[in-house]
């Protein structure tokens, strides 16, 4: 009996077929990325604390040219391996250079790093639902607001998600292949090993505890695992020992074993046994977070998990619920937890929404999924849509046309989303042409959030403001006239050690008084001025307030106000020999 035509499927439009064949999937997954992010990596000023730690410590490698040890000012920084750092330096060094502390330049390895996670998950995707699967997987992944963020931050975790899904898209393909009986392929081995090295080097067991618990539960679940026995093991692990190795030994030999100590006891052992640093969340943050954190793709959140249940004896399907179940739970019973920490397991989750969007009929679409996915997207797009008018109240932009720019487009993704996500027939013209505006619309509203609004709040960018102070006063010692280094007392935030050179002093108030008599300048929070006048006062110094700038830490949610000094003292002789003062660094 022939099909009627008027009951079948509709299919989505031809240049579908065109945007997904061969490397064009990925790399529209990437560009998605790439424009999403560049406003944000341009436009924003240095961030705390994490941002300015990572760009700064990377600048003293470029300044000393000690490219093994890893500090900040005078403290080591014994945290996370060397090879963020690595990938900055060698960016700056082309693109830019130490003396101009150009952020952008330090951010660029984070947006490569965001977009070969896209641009993987897309590649991976493909080998089990097709070219357009792999678009539909590389685009929900591009467009999420976790990822298009992290891509614009100097630090770590964008480029672990890059070797994170880079890995496990290569583990995907060498999956199928070896259910399929077929060579598991030189390239796809090469790759996953690759993956799983510069993870390593970039923040050391995340990515192969993530891709060794896919790994186990594949094995449970198919009661086979002579596959993974085919991975290439022994020169596998000779190629992540050639990366990693020279640089652990010569960090173990440099620190004398201090730089273990300080990583594992001291960073990821209290995360592991207690809320480190004052971020300690009972289970289901991540899952809560999700909805926003996948935006504009939270409509699909619903219709992919119900998909993943239905059809989890699908090759494609069963690898990324063990490439999420796992390693999700592992994140969501550790007693610290940040937002970022979940998101090498996006690629996953884009991997079941491309699922259900490949089978249209299926009844994981149901009134149910899609009713609670459109309701997901709506409050996702109006919880953006409130934070950008709080962020403008607090901050210093409450009148600016941003607020409204970045709530129109937010708020019109989301019910794009919504529409398209209720469409009964999910690929007829309404269904995608909603989705394809509800993916442009969540991109520029990234866009004007963090190209726009984000350099718009004024209170926020201290750092940035103290810095423009100084020049503008002409008080700025790379200006080669005035007496430097900057001397700090009271505000201690690495932005501005950042802006300021490395040889920036964090004083306390008598230190600060020494600095002023030496003729340098000092910028003191206006809470510890009392006491550095009376340290002025006692060593007979005349000083003179020439600016002054205010605004917020966001760090610690506390008023800033920040008064610029210069001596209006006679300078004094200079000492036959003077030994300097140390900076007091805020570690």
């Amino acid at each position: 009996m022939s099909a009627n035509p008027d009951n079948a499927i509709p299919t989505p439009p031809r240049v579908l077929d065109r945007w997904s064949a061969g490397w064009r999937g990925p790399l529209l997954a990437a560009a998605l990325v790439f424009v999403s992010a560049l406003p944000g990596l341009v436009f924003l000023p240095p961030l705390d604390r994490d941002e300015s730690r990572f760009a700064q410590a990377t600048a003293q490698m470029l300044e000393t040219g000690d490219f093994v040890n890893i500090r900040y000012q005078s403290e080591p920084r014994d945290k996370k391996p060397v090879g963020i750092h690595w990938l900055q330096a060698a960016s700056v060094s082309v693109l830019s250079s130490v003396e101009q502390r150009q952020i952008w330049a330090y951010r660029l390895p984070s947006l490569l790093g965001a977009m070969l996670a896209a641009a993987a998950c897309a590649w991976g995707a493909a080998a089990f639902l097709g070219p357009r699967g792999g678009l539909y997987a590389g685009l929900a992944m591009g467009a999420g607001l976790l990822l298009t963020s992290e891509a614009f931050i100097a630090k770590t975790d964008a480029v672990l998600c890059g070797a994170t899904t880079l890995a496990m898209a290569a583990l995907a393909r060498i999956y199928l292949a070896a259910g399929e009986d077929r060579p598991l392929g030189l390239l796809n081995k090469l790759l996953f090993w690759s993956g799983l090295a510069l993870s390593i080097l970039d923040k050391g067991p995340i990515g192969p505890m993530v891709a060794g618990l896919a790994l186990a539960a594949l094995a449970i679940f198919d009661r086979r695992a002579r596959w993974i026995g085919r991975l290439g093991w022994a020169w596998g692990l000779l190629l992540v020992l050639a990366v990693v190795g020279p640089w652990a030994i010569a960090i173990t030999v440099a620190t004398d074993g201090a730089f273990w100590t300080g990583s594992v006891g001291g960073d990821l052992a209290p995360k592991l046994v207690g809320g480190h640093e004052s971020h300690g969340v009972l289970p289901g943050l991540h899952l809560l977070l999700a909805p926003l954190l996948t935006f504009p793709a939270t409509a699909l959140l619903p219709v992919a998990l119900v998909t993943g249940w239905r059809r989890r004896r699908e090759p494609g399907v069963r690898f990324a619920l063990a490439w999420l179940i796992p390693s999700w739970i592992v994140f969501e019973l550790m007693p610290t937890k940040l937002v970022h920490y979940t998101l090498p397991l996006y690629g996953a989750l884009a991997w079941l929404a491309a699922a259900a969007l490949t089978a249209p009929g299926d009844p994981a679409w149901s009134r149910w999924t899609r009713g609670i996915g459109a309701g997901l997207s709506l409050l996702a797009g109006g919880a953006l849509a409130i934070a950008a008018a709080l962020l403008g109240q607090r901050y210093g932009a409450a009148g600016s046309v941003w607020i409204w720019i970045v709530a129109v487009l937010a708020l019109g993704a989301g019910l794009a989303a919504a529409v398209a996500v209720m469409q009964p027939r999910a690929w007829q013209p309404r269904a995608w042409r909603a989705a394809a505006t509800a993916l442009g619309l969540g991109a520029a509203a990234h866009m004007a959030l963090t190209g726009g609004l984000g350099p718009a709040l004024s209170k926020l960018w201290v750092s940035k403001n103290a810095a423009a102070l100084l020049a503008a006063k002409n008080l700025d010692p790379r200006n080669g006239v005035t007496e430097g280094p900057v001397a700090v007392v009271g505000y201690s935030e690495p932005s501005l050690v950042f802006l300021l050179g490395t040889e920036t002093e964090l004083d306390n108030p008598v230190d600060g008084a020494d600095a002023l008599s030496d003729g340098e300048p000092v910028l003191v929070e206006k809470k510890q001025d009392p006491a550095f006048r009376q340290a002025l006062q006692a060593e007979g110094l005349k000083a003179m307030v020439v600016g002054e700038t205010t605004g917020i830490d966001y760090s610690t949610g506390k008023p800033v106000d920040l008064m610029l000094y210069r001596s209006d003292s006679p300078a004094p002789a200079p000492p036959a020999a003077s030994a300097p003062r140390d900076a007091k660094p805020k570690t």
